[in-house]
């Protein structure tokens, strides 16, 4: 039997709403075994989290075992690409977002095509985009953060995650604002909260999340 991901991922959004069904049932039709996620970016970063929590409901309410499998590298593309070349059976389907299925597009040469390849199902969350940076930083806010880039041009650095991400965010930043700094590519959300720990350069992160030694400067959500 053939799925496409799309029928797959219509089952998996709506995993919350749905009974458990019955294992006689789900063994007469799709799923009939292990269904695997792939997570183009490591553990423990926002993308991870949120298909983890997918991946337990879609569990419960499709009766099989759904494993996550993260493949970073590439600013995700290296983990879409998987997906890609597996069989349209349903049972490998990726998780991404506007920087695997858009901005990779638009910045690499991939040996997929991120329209043709694949079928935009659900949102499944809306998560915006944070300038955070340490809290040993003398800025306690953006207009002092902007005042104080001006002042130290180029010697704040950004990380980032991958190429093509949000470094374009930070671009966008750097050409609105007239600053100056360098970006840090890492393989991931996770990796990347590391610029701003403590005993690391004077840095700037501009990520999804905060840790306890972060100060969020800014959001890209119309409130904070």
């Amino acid at each position: 039997m053939k799925l496409p991901r799309r029928t797959f991922l219509h089952l998996a959004a709506g995993a919350t709403a749905l009974p458990a069904m019955p294992r006689t049932a789900t063994a007469q039709a799709y799923p009939t075994r292990p269904i695997t996620i792939v997570v183009p970016y490591p553990a423990g970063g926002p993308t991870d989290t949120l298909a983890r929590i997918l991946a337990e409901h879609a569990r419960i309410s499709l009766g099989q075992p759904v494993i996550i499998e993260n493949v970073s590298g590439a600013g995700g593309s290296i983990g879409v690409g998987r997906v890609a070349r597996a069989a349209p059976d349903g049972y490998t389907v990726s998780i991404g977002h506007w920087q695997t299925h858009v901005l990779n597009g638009a910045s690499y040469q991939l040996p997929y095509d991120v329209v043709k390849d694949f079928e935009p199902v659900s949102l499944l969350a809306d998560t915006p985009q944070w300038i955070v940076a340490r809290k040993t930083l003398p800025a306690k806010d953006l207009s002092e953060l902007i005042a104080w880039l001006k002042e130290n041009p180029g010697k704040a650095t950004a990380g980032t995650v991958g190429v093509g991400g949000p470094e374009i965010t930070g671009i966008y930043f750097q050409k609105k604002t007239g600053t100056s700094f360098q970006f840090v590519p890492y393989r991931g959300g996770a990796p990347s909260t590391k610029i701003c720990w403590p005993g690391t350069s004077t840095s700037v992160s501009v990520r999804r999340r905060a840790l306890s030694c972060m100060c969020a400067m800014a959001t890209s959500k119309p409130t904070r």
